[in-house]
């Protein structure tokens, strides 16, 4: 009687819960990693080049593009990173 719900239990494990894990991790090993130089996209849609990291306050300095010869910059939350830009293609953490 039980072994069924045992069964049910294990495949919601496998199915559902531990590629979220690895996803989670893998996400979070991407945001550990960043450095001045990578390319980046935000959760909001902003694309842009890091110009610094400050992992103590968890929070990046961005080159969103440039604006009456002025380089537009702009201080985001690490979090607010979704994915990280190699070779113009958008990477979810590696």
């Amino acid at each position: 009687m039980l072994i069924p719900f045992i069964l049910i239990g294990g495949i919601f494990y496998f199915l559902l819960l531990r590629p979220e894990q690895a996803k989670r991790k893998r996400h979070q090993n991407m945001l550990e990693n960043l450095t001045k130089g990578d390319e980046i996209v935000t959760n909001g849609g902003l694309h842009g080049k890091i110009l610094g990291v400050d992992n103590d306050k968890k929070i990046l300095l961005l080159s969103v593009g440039e604006m009456n010869n002025q380089e537009v910059k702009v201080h985001i939350s690490l979090s607010a990173v979704a994915f990280l830009k190699k070779g113009g293609e958008l990477i979810e953490g590696e």
